[in-house]
């Protein structure tokens, strides 16, 4: 019997549920799973979900006490409420789980640091070992020299909104668990600036620089994994085949799963380390630097983390008005 493209690619790659749909993640049964504000934010307005919210408010209120406003248990709750879902994603999946850090600290280190030792210290409480989690934090030289220290306290993290390869080289060189570069977002970026309506699979920019990071590393020896994540089409997905892992959103999965054609490896570690690379070192400034000249990365990094801190913010106000809701 013929496998399907998400049979292939599991054979190959390790497949990351990109959601925080509970019921997709139990339909594809990925090993992995991330979740990021706007899909906490989206799965929290869900019928299906409004159990796991209430059920955060109230233990918020009772560990606050009546006392306490309803801003300061829409707070709690807040800081919380990932922490729920990722907790109930845990139940299915095998693997690891990633829970993002508030993107509005993307550029405080010490503050980022405190976040991600806080997400870790509720999963512990909940009894789940700290290599099941991975600790989401934005991919600025401040967020990476946070995340470089929480690892050094065996706390795991995932350097997101990636854009640029000095980002990922950055990541590597402080002993980063897990990247994840954007494809799609760059697509994006590319279509608008050039006017091209599309790009074939191999020329598309986010694939092309997901293949650079990962012949990088792989050159070089690096143990930092790298997760193709936020794509627009399965043509991405196929030519990032072989990858350490991909995190891709539920309605790509499907079509995956519906398609039989034959899979081809397209990355290999074996034939990066016959590539002639340049090996980059990264400080600060060299960081600044490159960042600097690459338009792309400097738009979509700063986008990105707008973007995040606007879910955040919508997601504030839907745990107000549900608390108030409750309380009558």
């Amino acid at each position: 019997m013929a496998k399907n493209l998400l049979e292939q690619l599991k054979e190959i790659t390790v497949v990351v549920a990109d959601t925080g749909d509970i019921q997709a993640i139990e339909t594809f049964k990925p090993r992995d799973a991330t979740t990021n504000p706007s899909l906490i934010t989206a799965a929290a307005q869900m019928p299906q979900y409004q159990g796991i919210v209430d059920d955060t408010l109230k233990a918020a209120r009772l560990s606050l006490g009546e006392a306490a406003s309803a801003a300061e248990v829409v707070s709690l709750a807040f800081d919380r409420l990932a922490v729920s879902f990722g907790l109930k994603i845990l139940e299915i999946i095998p693997g690891r789980v990633s829970t993002e850090v508030d993107a509005r600290l993307s550029f405080d280190t010490d503050a980022t640091i405190a976040k991600g030792r806080d997400l870790i210290a509720q999963y512990r409480a909940a009894g789940v070992d700290s290599n099941r989690i991975l600790i989401k934090i934005a991919a600025t030289w401040e967020g990476i020299q946070a995340a470089a220290v929480l690892e050094k306290e065996g706390i795991h993290c995932n350097l997101t909104l990636l854009f640029g390869i000095h980002q990922a080289i950055a990541c590597a060189e402080n002993g980063i668990t897990l990247i994840s570069p954007f494809v799609g977002r760059i697509l994006d970026w590319y279509k608008k600036d050039t006017g091209r309506d599309s790009y074939a699979p191999a020329e598309d920019p986010g694939v092309v620089s997901v293949t650079e990071i990962y012949n990088y590393y792989k050159k070089f020896g690096y143990k930092t994994e790298v997760m193709g994540a936020s794509f627009r089409n399965v043509g991405e997905i196929t030519e990032l085949a072989g990858s350490d892992l991909l995190t891709i959103a539920p309605s790509l999965l499907a079509e995956l799963q519906a398609t039989e054609v034959e899979l081809p490896r397209k990355l290999d570690p074996e034939n990066a380390s016959k590539l002639s690379i340049e090996k980059i070192s990264i400080d600060k400034a060299t960081f600044e630097a490159m960042h600097a000249e690459n338009r792309m990365a400097t738009d979509k990094l700063a986008e990105g983390i707008s973007g995040f801190a606007t879910a955040l913010e919508a997601l504030e106000q839907l745990l107000a008005a549900r608390l108030a809701s409750l309380e009558g």
